[in-house]
């Protein structure tokens, strides 16, 4: 059963090369297709027509955006995945299994990880089928992973609820906008301010467990034990820096004029961002722009569209297309292993 194993693993690797392959393309294909007339043209024409049309279109959507917003975007997203990969670096100190794992692997089997789940959607499969076969090659056992993949996940959600909680606090008038989406966003500023003191009460109760060493919390089966101050402490960083430099991405790709600030930014994108993981909607498409569009009106839409497709393209499918690679590479190197190692005796 090992040896069987040995070689399903790289063959699955492969599988998810060929649907990356293909979802890179769909992805493409349907930021092209926003336009009805285009849309038209893709549908009628074959492949390579749909590529020289897809490229035609979207470099002319990038031409708006000045060179020094493409640095900054991309600077953003160099600071984004480096806090995705101490995601994990502050998974592996929790397990204390960090010391003979170095911080290139991490942040490669990160990268690849969140570009993928990114992408995909259904991130704890998707991600989770990543870390596995890299930390088990480490030596972590499947229960570890799976304790990495839940304190990942929850680093995120920490760093999400204490920069929503923010802005609620300080930008309450933001969700007031989104009423004319969803009669759920229909709510006054005093609400969302009190929503937003919920939100960092949660943070400071999770904070004071940590270093009160509170009994595990239980639910039914599910056990969650605090964590030590140490690694909350890396928490309070890693979770808000991930998604500043995220929403930075889409700050920086913006016009100036029109540009209600930063913080309104990361207001916008952390409302959408949400919507769109819980719709499952790989990338929210769709939800984002409908968000940003009613949180800024000064903004013209095609600047909108443009600095979000710059996001999707910086910390989504370029991601995916260099992730496709690191994937055949590593999964060549345990085939390579797999064959080498002779098979167990009777």
């Amino acid at each position: 059963m090992k040896r069987i194993l040995d070689f399903f693993w790289p063959l699955l690797g492969l599988v998810a090369v060929v649907w990356s392959v293909r979802l890179l393309y769909q992805k493409l294909f349907a930021e092209a297709a926003t336009d009805a007339v285009v849309k038209r043209v893709l549908d009628q024409g074959g492949l390579w027509n749909d590529l020289r049309v897809i490229a035609s279109v979207i470099g002319r959507k990038l031409s708006i955006i000045p060179m020094e917003g493409y640095l900054l975007a991309f600077a953003s997203t160099l600071l984004a995945y480096a806090a995705l990969a101490w995601y994990d670096r502050i998974a592996l100190i929790h397990l204390n299994r960090e010391k003979n794992i170095s911080w290139l692997y991490i942040s490669v089997c990160s990268f690849v990880t969140y570009a993928l789940s990114h992408n995909i959607g259904a991130s704890v499969f998707s991600g989770g089928m990543v870390r596995f076969r890299a930390y088990t090659a480490k030596g972590l056992t499947p229960t570890e992973v799976a304790v990495l993949v839940a304190l990942c996940s929850f680093t995120f959600a920490f760093g999400t609820i204490l920069m929503l909680g923010m802005v609620l606090v300080f930008e309450p008038q933001i969700l007031e906008p989104l009423g004319t989406l969803s009669q759920h966003f229909a709510i006054g500023p005093h609400v969302a301010r009190i929503i937003g003191l919920a939100m960092l009460a949660f943070v400071a109760l999770y904070t004071i467990g940590a270093w009160m060493q509170f009994r595990p919390m239980k639910i039914k089966s599910f056990e969650m034990v605090y964590p030590r101050m140490p690694v909350v402490i890396r928490q309070y960083i890693a979770g808000p820096l991930e998604l500043m430099g995220a929403a930075g991405i889409i700050y920086f790709a913006l016009p100036a004029e029109g540009n209600p600030g930063y913080f309104v930014v990361l207001g916008a994108f952390l409302l959408s961002f949400s919507a769109g993981l819980l719709s499952q909607v790989p990338g929210g498409v769709g939800v984002m722009e409908a968000v940003f569009l009613a949180v800024m009106p000064g903004i013209p839409a095609t600047s909108v569209f443009a600095a979000l497709l710059i996001w999707r393209l910086f910390y989504l499918i370029m991601p995916l297309a260099m992730s496709i690679p690191v994937i055949l590479l590593f999964e060549r190197s345990q085939l390579g292993k797999a064959s080498k190692t002779p098979p167990a005796a009777a």
